[in-house]
């Protein structure tokens, strides 16, 4: 039953095969063999290829199978209606564009392969690839917000030396008066003589400079810190949005920029065995000898 299945995927006529020797019926079962399980393969290969654009399984073994079948009729197709001649450049030149087709098949269908045997490389990869776009991201969110943080800053920066300048005086005025007055600067004399109300008039003043100052700058450099907590939320805000979209870079695409990245030729080596595959059962029906079965078809 197996070798009729065969025979039967092989294209051949069953009714004059029937009457050729096992070792002609053998030929096509081998030819019919060699299309059944490259389109297994196509199957395979497309259906795990479809299952990491879709994520759904049914939907990949749906179109798994049209592919498949697609290819299984393209290959049976071929074989079936390329007839043995005297001339091989005759019989090349029918099938050569089934060749260049199985070349451009074979470098479509090999990367869904790849991609499941080097998953975990190509996993790694994507994680540089995702870690590379966050910092980034980050670097490009902080050249947006950093510059106006950085400005506020430095206004802040401004108001705060001003008041502690005046702070400086103040506290270098309080020292004298009250050493004036416990005789330990200045005159030395204990008491609050002339020098010390001096001294002191001169503190009280900067004292209300610096109240005043304080009541300028104070509110202004509220201001700026919450200027800057804002920059600061919106800066947050636009690192988390783009988030998603880094974590989302995972997706056929991603993996295929992935496997760019890894040693080409295991990739090549894999690719060259599906050009195998997909030209097995065109090349097992080009170069085998002329038989038969290919004299009785003739007559017919």
């Amino acid at each position: 039953m197996l070798k009729r299945f065969f025979i039967l995927c092989s294209g051949v006529d069953t009714d004059i095969v029937n009457g050729c020797s096992n070792g002609e019926q053998n030929k096509y079962a081998g030819i019919g063999a060699t299309v059944f399980f490259t389109a297994v393969m196509a199957f395979i290969a497309a259906s795990y290829a479809l299952f990491t654009v879709f994520d759904n399984v049914y939907t990949a073994v749906f179109f798994g199978l049209v592919w498949g079948f697609l290819i299984f009729n393209l290959d049976r197709f071929i074989v079936s209606t390329l007839r043995k001649d005297e001339l091989f450049w005759n019989e090349f030149k029918l099938v050569l564009p089934r060749l260049i087709l199985a070349v451009i098949l074979a470098i479509v269908i090999s990367k869904p392969l790849e991609l499941k045997i080097f998953e975990k490389e190509i996993a790694q990869k994507v994680e540089e690839q995702q870690r590379e776009f966050a910092i980034n991201a980050q670097r490009k969110t902080e050249q947006q917000f950093n510059p106006v943080m950085d400005s506020l800053r430095g206004e802040i920066d401004l108001y705060k030396n001003e008041i502690a300048k005046v702070s400086t005086a103040r506290d270098s005025l309080y020292t004298a008066f009250i050493g004036e007055a416990e005789g330990t600067r200045g005159t030395n004399k204990l008491g609050k003589g002339p020098v010390f109300k001096e001294k002191k008039q001169q503190y009280d003043k900067i004292e209300q400079e610096m109240k005043d100052m304080q009541a300028k700058y104070q509110p202004l450099i509220d201001e700026r810190e919450k200027q800057i907590l804002a920059a600061k939320a919106q800066r947050d805000t636009a690192v988390a949005k783009a988030q998603p979209a880094i974590a989302g870079y995972d997706g056929l695409m991603a993996r295929l920029d992935g496997l760019a990245k890894l040693p080409q030729t295991p990739s090549l080596f894999i690719m060259l065995l599906f050009i195998c595959i997909e030209t097995a059962p065109v090349l097992s029906k080009l170069f085998s000898s002329k038989g038969p079965y290919d004299e009785k078809l003739k007559n017919i």
